[in-house]
C-alpha cells in the first residue's frame, strides 16, 4: 500500500501517463524527472482518482530569482511504479544537507538510534539529497516523519526533536500506527490543553479533525496516559 511522503520510481510508461495527468507547461519538469531516474513523492489521493492509479508529486528547485516554489501534483497507474521505498533516513541527508547543520543532524540521527527511534526526512532536504540539485534556502526547513509505535516513544521522539528544534530548523509530522499523521509542533501544543485537544490529522485521502486521546489509542502501552496530555 502506498503512503504519503513514500517515494515511486516511474517506468517509462508511467511517466507517459504522468506527462498525461499534468498541464503542457510542467511537461519539459517530468522529462528532466524522468532523465534523472528521480522518483517522485505519494502525496493523498484525489477525490476522482481512479482505483488503479497512484497520486504523486513533484517539487522543483527553488526559482533562481523569485525563489517560488512549485510543486507539481500527477497520477501515473500503480503497474507502472516500478520500486518505492519509505521516506529518506537522515544518515542519507547529512553529506548534502548545509554544512552548518551536519554535525547536529549527526547527533540526532546517534540518539534516535540509541532510543530505538524511526525518523525519516522529507521536503527541501530531501529532494536536495536525491536529485543533488539545490532546494535548501536560509528559510527552508528540516522536515522529519516520526513514527512512534509506543507511547514511550512518542514521549522520548516528541523531547528529542524539541531539544534538537533549539538550533536545527524541524518541522514535520508524527506518523501514528493507524497511518494518520499530526503536525508534532501541533501535537506538543495540544497536549499542553488535555487529553482531549483536537489536532488536523492528514491521512492518505483525507484530512480531518481528531482527538489527541484517540491517537494515543492507536499506540500501544497506552497506559502512559501522559503523552496525551
Amino acid at each position: 500500500m502506498f503512503k504519503r511522503h513514500d517515494l515511486a520510481w516511474l517506468t517509462d510508461a508511467g511517466w507517459r501517463a504522468s506527462r498525461d495527468s499534468v498541464a503542457p507547461k510542467y511537461h519539459p519538469a517530468l522529462e528532466r524527472w524522468q532523465r534523472g531516474g528521480w522518483p517522485a513523492v505519494v502525496r493523498r489521493t484525489d477525490p476522482d482518482a481512479m482505483p488503479n492509479q497512484v497520486c504523486l508529486g513533484i517539487a522543483l528547485p527553488p526559482d533562481s530569482v523569485t525563489r517560488q516554489k512549485i510543486r507539481i501534483s500527477l497520477r501515473a497507474p500503480i503497474s507502472e511504479t516500478s520500486r518505492t521505498m519509505p521516506p529518506l533516513a537522515i544518515d542519507a541527508i547529512i553529506a548534502t544537507a548545509p554544512a552548518p547543520w551536519r554535525h547536529r543532524l549527526q547527533l540526532l540521527a546517534g540518539q534516535a538510534v540509541e532510543r530505538d527511534l524511526a525518523l525519516k526526512v522529507y521536503g527541501s532536504v530531501a529532494w536536495q539529497a536525491l536529485t543533488a540539485v539545490s532546494y535548501v534556502t536560509a528559510s527552508s526547513d528540516i522536515d522529519m516523519l516520526f513514527s512512534p509505535t509506543t507511547c514511550i516513544q512518542l514521549e522520548d521522539g516528541l523531547a528529542l526533536l524539541e531539544h534538537h528544534a533549539g538550533i536545527l530548523p524541524l518541522d514535520g509530522e508524527i506518523l501514528f500506527p493507524s497511518g494518520q499523521a499530526v503536525a508534532w509542533k501541533e501535537w506538543v501544543q495540544a497536549i499542553r490543553c488535555g487529553i482531549n485537544s483536537r489536532v488536523l490529522v492528514k491521512e492518505n485521502s483525507s484530512v480531518h479533525l481528531t482527538t489527541t486521546s484517540a491517537l494515543v489509542a492507536s499506540l500501544g502501552n497506552i497506559e502512559a496516559i501522559s503523552c496525551a496530555g
